[in-house]
């Protein structure tokens, strides 16, 4: 079983970047992050293979939010530029414990560990 710790939420202005971490107990493959708004269904926000060589990105975060790792640390990483109001949301790190190393899912049920969430809050 592999834990995932997610850090790095927080409080910024509209505009604003932060940087999201997912440290992961053990060895991954596909990782990714989703994001669930109040009231709102999960949704896809982005995600890595363990290659590290392909991505996948929500149309939604495109251009402004970059997902990497470092299989060494065993971690990945959502920098998060040019922040919306829109973007608030409780950010989960999501990773498969199997699969090949070039694929960067984008469906949940795919995903076999969930951290425990972290909050993004971009005020206006």
């Amino acid at each position: 079983q592999v834990q995932l710790v997610e850090s790095g939420g927080g409080l910024v202005q509209a505009g604003g970047s932060l940087r999201l971490s997912c440290a992961a107990s053990g060895r991954t493959y596909s990782m990714g992050w989703f994001r669930q708004a109040p009231g709102k269904e999960r949704e896809f926000v982005a995600a890595v293979s363990r290659s590290g060589s392909n991505f996948n990105y929500a149309d939604s975060v495109k251009g402004r939010f970059t997902i990497s790792r470092d299989n060494a640390k065993n971690t990945a990483y959502l920098q998060m530029n040019s922040l919306k109001p829109e973007d608030t949301a409780v950010y989960y790190c999501t990773a498969t414990g199997g699969g090949t190393i070039w694929y960067a899912g984008r469906i949940a049920s795919e995903y076999d560990y969930w951290g425990q969430g972290t909050q993004v809050t971009v005020s206006s």
